[in-house]
């Protein structure tokens, strides 16, 4: 319109003066129009579908199609270990999905989230290589081949904080547990806690799944209490944890890493002129194209490599996990024992009650309801991913206790560091309320009866999903039955998580006298 009504021309002088404008403010809209929310989704509870099968192709800004020898279609960039872009593994975890029967309810979704793809760590030292390159560049060095790419190549990556990739991650992800678990938000009470650390790319993580879950008016909704990294998840308080570190990740890791590319280093050293071109080269080479690729949209380094090297990359990151906080590293359930204390005391419904020197967790914050809360049906908790494979350890879920033997991969394995924790993994834990005993043997189809043992009482259970796919809880516990579909009764589950604290042994993992063996003499997640 040519001219403002009256009622805009009154608007317009109330928001602005003649000294200093306002044209660019949009908070508050006070001009919304007529808006209304509707109903929360609750997908996880309803969805009738299968699962598994591609129904949607979102935007894909990475270019990840280049040609690898060997691939024959095959994914490399589900094989980057921590480094893989988030996927949902379609080999799942040992069972299918199933909906829930019609009269069940989901109660309660705890979450534990890692953050989004990120440049990298200061402590790898990609960063420093890059510099190497470069100065051997400037000083003559001709690289040749496959890697003539390194004579015009500079190191263009940030360190530590969010790529866009990694917002967009945690952005979807926020919008895919709204709409699986928007409905157990009750906005009549109050903001819920959610919970994450003051690294920047965990407060990031944290704000930007909460735009993707709310909305931008996420604020009115969640309190965010972050700590300093890591203590929300307690292991920076077991001192054993770095002082065998070397051992129990460096060796193993530094002993595959010399095996695998010990073939690929022989051929690119031979072009690489006057450069030492040595394992360590190889080895940040292959790290740099999953960062620049997840940083950059492409990388020259990925053709560098064939499909094995990928498999036995992959690899490399078991080796890597499973020594830092899985079952091969003597303080793997020491670390992350106190989520599953704070876990269990949730859904026992009080505030934590263990022993000090049973739990690295903070207990100012977890004996106050204020900052521990009981009443929330969500808990949303943001993480790394060592910590998401402590917690798994913690909880003894020995389905990814496998031997690990550093001659190569094995053909049954099932920690898989690609599969559990890329970037943007989470671990969502539903407890299901059932008016019945639901069958072991489960219907594709979410139908009123056919799931149920009649005359049978109500009964909850509780359902483990990793990256979308369900752990099959009866795979770790003997007590929890075969089911078709994973879960276990919680009640079962709950005695047996009891025991698990104990089998924890926090105050002697962390603190005692004992010294690390060989790598494979530990398996259990304590010293041996």
């Amino acid at each position: 319109m040519a001219m403002a009504t009256a009622v805009e021309a009154g608007a317009i002088n109330q928001r602005a003066t003649p000294t200093q404008p306002d044209w660019f403010q949009t908070s508050p809209d006070l001009y919304t129009g007529t808006v209304a929310t509707g109903t929360a989704p609750f997908l996880a509870e309803i969805n009738p579908a299968p699962f598994g099968d591609a129904t949607y192709v979102p935007n894909a800004p990475l270019e990840t199609s280049e040609p690898i020898e060997g691939a024959n279609g095959r994914n490399i960039f589900h094989l980057m270990g921590d480094l893989s872009p988030y996927f949902s593994p379609s080999e799942g975890f040992g069972v299918n999905e199933y909906p829930l029967p019609k009269g069940a309810n989901i109660t309660q979704m705890h979450m534990l989230q890692r953050h989004g793809a990120r440049y990298p760590s200061s402590s790898e030292g990609l960063d420093s290589w890059g510099a190497t390159i470069a100065n051997a560049t400037a000083k003559g060095t001709v690289f040749k081949g496959k890697l003539d790419f390194l004579n015009d190549w500079s190191y263009k990556l940030g360190k530590e904080i969010l790529v866009p990739q990694g917002r967009q991650e945690l952005f979807d992800a926020g919008v895919l547990n709204f709409y699986n678990y928007g409905y157990l938000y009750d906005n009549t009470t109050s903001k819920i806690v959610v919970r994450t650390t003051l690294q920047s790319r965990m407060l990031e993580s944290c704000e930007i799944f909460l735009a993707g879950f709310f909305g931008l008016s996420w604020r009115d909704h969640a309190n965010i209490l972050a700590t300093i990294d890591p203590a929300t998840t307690g292991e920076i308080s077991c001192t054993k944890e770095a002082e065998t570190m070397t051992q129990s990740v460096e060796v193993p890791v530094g002993t595959w890493m010399a095996t695998y590319l010990k073939e690929r280093t022989a051929e690119l050293k031979k072009l690489t002129g006057n450069y030492n071109w040595t394992v360590t080269d190889t080895s940040h080479a292959q790290a740099l194209c999953p960062y620049e690729t997840i940083s950059l949209g492409y990388s020259d380094f990925c053709q560098l490599f064939t499909y094995d090297d990928w498999v036995n990359y992959a690899y490399l990151m078991d080796l890597e996990f499973a020594g830092l906080s899985g079952f091969h590293s003597p303080t793997g359930r020491a670390q992350g024992i106190a989520w599953v204390q704070e876990f269990l005391a949730r859904v026992e419904g009080h505030l934590l009650d263990v022993p000090a020197n049973t739990t690295g967790a903070n207990m100012t914050l977890d004996t106050n309801p204020v900052t521990f809360p009981l009443d929330q049906k969500l808990y949303l908790e943001f993480t790394h991913d060592a910590n998401i494979v402590s917690v798994l350890t913690a909880f003894g879920l020995t389905q990814f206790a496998d031997a690990l033997p550093l001659t190569g991969p094995t053909k049954n394995q099932q920690f898989h560091t690609s599969r559990i924790v890329p970037f943007a993994g989470r671990l969502n834990i539903e407890i299901i309320s059932a008016p019945h005993k639901v069958s072991t043997k489960r219907s594709s189809k979410a139908t009123k009866n056919g799931d149920y043992i009649a005359g049978t009482a109500p009964t909850k259970y509780v359902h483990f999903i990793q990256n979308q796919r369900t752990i099959p809880l009866h795979s770790s516990f003997n007590e929890c039955e075969y089911r078709e579909d994973g879960w276990c009764e919680l009640s079962t589950f709950l005695n047996v998580q009891k025991q698990n604290l104990k089998n924890a042994e926090y105050q002697y993992a962390c603190f005692g006298n004992w010294t690390m063996k060989s790598w494979g003499a530990v398996t259990n997640g304590v010293p041996a």
